[in-house]
């Protein structure tokens, strides 16, 4: 602790003489941002830069919890979608799905919320299809629509097995909606 100034000495020469002591002593070597330009010198004059600099370096979030819910949402769909089992993944889904729904049935600050819940059989479902790919991708033996010979079989992405891709309003395919719109206008 700092030793209180004595009343026979000036402030000038006593905090000077604290600076020389913590200079000996090495109290001001390795602080942050030795060496380096001062941060916002060249920015416009900001009253509130040391509560921005702070949030920033605190890594907190002073967006209203209605907002902020939209990036948790995301954040929870990519880790289950990464999750190790589907049990770990519902857990995720249903812990963001709860905190939806208390924010769309309580009162909060800042707008109001329009967030919808996740659909967990769909993510898991999603979470399945690209596990199926990525395995199907590293072993075209894995797959399940190939021949003994390990051919892929035709089916409605091919054009009658000549192997040309099929047309999306080719039959045995109901179009999407923006396919028909596609190729109606290139007809005409």
């Amino acid at each position: 602790m700092t030793e209180r100034k004595p009343d026979n000495v000036s402030w000038e020469s006593w905090v000077e003489r604290q600076i020389q002591d913590g200079q000996r002593a090495g109290a001001f070597d390795a602080l942050p941002g030795h060496g380096r330009p001062l941060d916002g010198l060249d920015s416009a004059r900001d009253e509130l830069w040391w509560v921005k600099a702070k949030l920033r370096d605190e890594q907190i979030s002073a967006l209203p919890p209605t907002i902020a819910i939209r990036a948790e949402r995301a954040d929870a769909i990519d880790a289950a979608l990464r999750a190790g089992t589907d049990a770990e993944a519902r857990q995720l889904l249903d812990a963001v799905n709860e905190r939806i729904r208390y924010l769309n049935s309580h009162a909060t600050a800042g707008p109001p919320s329009t967030v919808v819940t996740v659909d967990v059989d769909v993510i898991i479902e999603r979470r399945h299809a690209e596990r199926r790919a990525k395995i199907s991708d590293t072993d075209p033996t894995a797959r399940s629509d190939a021949d003994s010979a390990g051919n892929p079989a035709t089916d409605c992405d091919t054009d009658s097995g000549s192997g040309a891709p099929a047309r999306p309003d080719a039959p045995g395919r109901p179009p999407r909606r923006w396919q028909g719109w596609w190729f109606r206008r290139r007809r005409a």
